[in-house]
């Protein structure tokens, strides 16, 4: 059997690791910068930022395409990397870890001027790939910033404190005292904020957010996809994001491994294209690609069609069939959370005149304990969990809700069923 060498790249090995933080593959890191127009790889004035460099996956990948767009510009190898590294390419690492990493990707060397390095340009250690320990800025057991805790994140510095500089910024134009074309990463996604799992802060839309701060021609992200239906403190992003018509296109991996292998990110991924200078349409069209690893359907569509955005390209055209009919909608007669004023200790009793459905509990209540909504108890009721993120399987959605119950008057509810019953 014939014998050959094969010298795999590190980034590839380092985003099938499992870790705290999300790691790009160049696979997708080069599908994302795919979306950017081909002219700027030959624009030796065109400058790209990386506010949250982990692998400097985005930095090298971008490297690689400007050495072969400026080769007639600067046809001497030893000149063009010198022109690109130092003038074009930036990222802010988010430890110092992957600072270190980050330069060992772009400049082959961790120490930017060293002697391994291949940019001989450069006068400092960093290069153009910095990273700064931040501290939270701390208001009321909260930081300002990030919404991080103080109990859990105001601790020594031989800890990481995940205090990303370019979020802590008011003005994140001083970072470099530069104007950007571009505006490309993979960001933090949460932060615990005392709570746990979904109880976490989300930080990807104060990346995207600060990113667009710095006005730059075209910004670019890899982010959870649930903010499509709002999520903890995720509303006024969702209404912005939808209506803003600067986003031209959406790519929708509803099966998160389908991009990261190995991992389960609720609710799966996007990533999508933002372009400054798009001109307002009337009706503003995105181009929404819906993708699996096997297949991919493209639709154009306004991103604010509907209240909460439809992610599925085919589900559109049954919502409007749906709505042709004009039928009483199912939100008309769903209540609101905790319709019957009960706290969530609430606890069934040994006797009672009604039934109680509490936390994986079912009993009696007495209904002069029930705070409000007492014209409900003698109707009867389905009883459904808080919806969940669940991706795809096959070619079908997963299951984002609980089992539903069937609930007989008279009854009440304290409004936090869990996930599944059984009774």
């Amino acid at each position: 059997m014939l014998k050959t060498n094969h010298n795999p790249d590190v980034l590839v090995c380092l985003a099938n690791l499992s870790s705290e933080e999300i790691f790009t593959s160049p696979k997708l890191a080069n599908q994302v910068l795919d979306l950017l127009p081909d002219d700027l790889w030959s624009d030796s004035s065109a400058t790209f930022l990386d506010p949250a460099s982990k692998s400097g996956i985005f930095p090298r990948e971008i490297a690689k395409r400007l050495l072969r767009g400026l080769e007639k510009e600067f046809p001497v190898l030893e000149d063009r990397i010198n022109h690109i590294f130092r003038n074009q390419i930036f990222a802010i690492a988010i430890t110092d870890l992957t600072a270190l990493i980050s330069r060992r990707s772009l400049y082959c060397s961790k120490i930017a001027n060293g002697h391994y390095s291949v940019c001989q340009s450069f006068e400092n250690e960093n290069g153009n790939i910095r990273f700064n320990r931040n501290r939270h800025s701390w208001q009321k057991g909260r930081c300002r910033y990030c919404g991080a805790s103080e109990n859990q994140y105001n601790r020594p510095e031989s800890f990481e404190s995940h205090a990303y500089e370019f979020i802590h910024q008011e003005n994140p134009k001083e970072i470099f005292n530069l104007e950007f074309d571009v505006v490309i990463g993979n960001p933090p996604y949460q932060i615990g904020d005392g709570g746990y799992g979904a109880a976490a802060s989300p930080l990807y839309d104060k990346f995207v957010n600060q990113a667009k701060k710095l006005n730059p021609r075209y910004l670019s992200m890899i982010i959870p996809a649930r903010w499509y239906a709002g999520g903890k403190g995720l509303k006024s992003f969702r209404e912005d994001m939808l209506g803003d018509h600067r986003i031209s296109r959406l790519v929708d991996y509803s099966d998160s491994s389908d991009v990261f292998p190995g991992v389960s990110i609720s609710g799966g991924v996007c990533y999508f294209l933002w372009e400054r200078d798009r001109s307002k349409q009337q009706v503003p069209l995105c181009a929404v690609e819906n993708r699996t690893l096997s297949s991919m359907d493209c639709v154009e569509r306004p991103l604010n069609q509907y209240d909460t955005f439809v992610r599925f390209n085919g589900a559109v055209s049954i919502l409007e069939k749906v709505q042709a009919q004009r039928l009483p909608s199912l939100s008309e007669n769903i209540s609101a959370r905790k319709p019957f004023g009960l706290q969530t200790d609430v606890k069934p009793t040994q006797k009672g005149d009604i039934t109680l459905f509490a936390n994986k509990d079912v009993g009696k209540f007495n209904q002069s304990d029930v705070p409000r909504g007492h014209y409900m108890i003698s109707k009867w009721k389905v009883l459904i969990s808080n919806a969940h993120g669940g991706g795809v399987q096959g070619d079908f959605p997963r299951l984002i809700t609980g089992s539903p119950i069937i609930a007989p008057p008279p009854q009440c509810v304290h409004g936090n069923l869990p996930s599944s019953w059984d009774i």
